[in-house]
């Protein structure tokens, strides 16, 4: 690790705190989780300082948790030690969920920040029988399917075939998820299904398992 202070004590959330607990640490982990990224990629997307960030990345590499697989321009991805922060980062959310917003927070450049959330919320409940959902969300693409390890969720353009592609707002989606509004308002006002309407049927049972909702109602 970079020489830094730290709090130096046996407790094992002080040692977590130590590799992650600085400004930009837990977004860039957050980002990762929708696989790998470009140093520009995860610039973009947080607005951090340029300094700010070359420094965390390098203290998340030396940490073990992010990696460079070649020298260069290579994208940064998670290790196997970083793939597990995505449980504390769901619970995380969770909490902040829970908190006002302030007026004047802005919404991401773009939309990594909502592939480990997607992929959280629906792996509890989605169909085991290879099924594959679509998501438009503004500019962005999620493809979410199952997998013999549990969810995936793809973050950009992909080969897979889905059974059922659909449009929602980002917004709109976060309010769902933050119980800020009407699940059935959601779907009725929010939510278009472009393409494989034979599936909306399971993929609404997938939609209302998550929340704890029942559509057929």
């Amino acid at each position: 690790m970079p020489d830094k202070r730290g709090y130096r004590l046996l407790c094992p959330i002080a040692r977590a705190l130590d590799v992650v607990g600085d400004r930009w640490t837990l977004l860039i982990l957050r980002d990762l989780h929708a696989g790998p990224a470009r140093y520009q990629e995860l610039q973009e997307g947080l607005g951090a300082a340029t300094n700010l960030l070359s420094a965390r990345l390098v203290e998340l590499t030396a940490a073990g948790l992010i990696q460079k697989p070649t020298p260069g321009r290579s994208p940064y991805e998670l290790t196997a030690l970083g793939r597990l922060t995505d449980k504390f980062l769901w619970e995380l959310a969770g909490f902040g969920s829970l908190l006002d917003r302030e007026p004047d927070q802005l919404e991401p450049v773009n939309l990594r920040t909502m592939a480990l959330p997607l992929r959280m919320l629906f792996d509890p409940v989605w169909p085991d029988s290879g099924f594959a959902v679509r998501l438009l969300v503004e500019d962005d693409m999620f493809t979410i399917m199952s997998t013999p390890a549990g969810v995936d969720v793809e973050y950009g353009p992909s080969d897979t075939t889905a059974h059922l592609t659909a449009r929602l707002h980002y917004l709109a989606f976060l309010e769902l998820a933050e119980g800020r509004i009407d699940p059935k308002e959601f779907v009725a006002h929010n939510l278009e299904i472009i393409e494989g309407d034979e599936h909306r049927d399971e993929f609404l049972g997938v939609l209302g398992a998550a929340f704890g909702y029942d559509y057929a109602d």
